[in-house]
């Protein structure tokens, strides 16, 4: 009888589920939910006639299939009106189809290449480094100020070559900017967008301006490249300029501030694993990608069809709004045994953390990288290292990190 009840229960919880009006659980814990609509619903409707895809097969589809597209002018529009989040998200490389796309993720990847990425490690260990002295010194800290979000403004700085004095305002521009995005808009989160996109449009007026005057490195200065676009090939507007450097640290910011405190959460309440990642040292990197599947910095991703297209079992017509639920794929028993064991040693492990197919993540090398060096120091500086009160979670619900988290050294 118990057994029946909770598959009722599960059945009831994914007929009910909707994004826009998530229960209050659900932040916390998402996970329940997304197993009882891969079981019941995995193709599941949501208001306003889009479809939510929680098995990790329809999401790969999603990713792969060229009627899905990225263009979100449709959507952001009535969301957004005509404002400063609605021209940032409408511009940027993440939420566009070729050929913009194709253009500036050339650019990007260019200056983004293995040779490039292992120039920047030895900048990357001695902030981590650093970083973890100032940690020593004080005892405690809330990790996520202390060190997680410290490493990608840095390295995101340091490719844009942004001033260091001028770095302050960055993260909080990036959360404002990203919390856009969000199922559910507040005024309060729409107009802190939108000062947001203003206030960090104005600050590129200037740095772009005197880059051009004074370039870098086209090979090493993602700025300089993105100004003067490929070698005889086409440049940027303006405009688009702009957006793409808000692009880049939104991005670079987000993803590895959440995979680095959600990772070090997840070392510190699973301490079996903690003890096995310590003892064998050349197990981060596969530990890395388990964070990113177990506990994915962001959750959600967005498509919508071009053309009639079969998910699941269900007829999707053209104009579908199509959410990818991330989280949910990367714990689908079908591709992955024991989903919902956090295994450091995981392999073969192939998470939909950063996507797939020509959408792919352009800087996830230069996150793996932040991440395999910060993990790889952390550990044996701190052989102590514990949770020193409960964490606080980030509310928002596309993108799954903290806001506090509190540790001991």
């Amino acid at each position: 009888m118990a057994v029946h009840n909770s598959r009722m229960d599960a059945r009831e919880r994914a007929r009910a589920f909707e994004l826009t009006r998530a229960p209050a659980d659900f932040i916390d814990d998402p996970y329940p939910w997304y197993a009882a609509l891969r079981e019941h619903d995995p193709v599941h409707a949501l208001e306003g006639g889009g479809v939510f895809l929680a098995r990790y097969e329809d999401a790969l589809a999603a990713y792969r299939d060229p009627r899905m597209s990225s263009d979100k002018k449709a959507e952001f529009r009535p969301k957004l009106g005509d404002s400063p989040l609605y021209e940032h998200h409408t511009t940027s490389l993440v939420f566009n189809d070729p050929p913009l796309h194709t253009r500036v993720r050339r650019i990007i990847m260019g200056a983004l290449n293995q040779r490039a990425i292992a120039r920047m490690e030895a900048d990357v260990a001695k902030l981590v480094e650093r970083l973890l002295d100032e940690m020593a010194e004080a005892r405690e800290v809330n990790f996520i100020d202390a060190f997680a979000s410290q490493i990608p403004i840095e390295v995101i700085g340091n490719l844009l070559d942004v001033p260091r004095a001028a770095r302050a305002p960055l993260r909080g521009w990036s959360v404002a900017i990203l919390s856009g995005l969000e199922p559910t808009l507040t005024p309060a989160m729409h107009e802190a967008g939108n000062r947001a996109v203003t206030e960090f449009v104005a600050f590129l007026k200037e740095l772009i301006a005197e880059r051009r005057k004074h370039p870098g490195d086209y090979d090493a200065d993602v700025l300089t490249r993105l100004i003067q676009g490929e070698k005889d090939g086409e440049r940027l507007t303006e405009t688009e300029l702009y957006h793409q450097c808000i692009f880049m640290l939104n991005a670079g910011h987000e993803t590895t501030t959440n995979l680095i405190g959600n990772g070090t959460w997840l070392l510190l309440t699973h301490p079996a694993e903690l003890a096995r990642l310590r003892a064998d040292p050349a197990l981060v990197p596969s530990a890395v990608e388990e964070m990113l599947r177990y506990e994915g910095p962001i959750q959600l991703n967005n498509r919508r069809l071009t053309a009639p297209m079969a998910l699941g079992g269900k007829e999707l017509p053209a104009g579908t709004s199509i959410t990818i639920g991330i989280g949910a794929a990367n714990r689908d028993p079908a591709q992955f045994p024991e989903p919902e064991r956090f295994d450091v040693a995981r392999k073969p492990n192939r998470h939909l953390a950063f996507g797939q197919g020509e959408h792919a993540c352009a800087g996830m090398n230069v996150a793996r990288m932040e991440a395999r060096i910060a993990f790889s120091r952390l550990l044996p500086r701190f052989p102590k290292l514990e949770l020193a009160g409960d964490p606080q979670r980030d509310r928002r619900i596309r993108f799954r990190g903290f806001k506090t988290l509190p540790v001991r050294t």
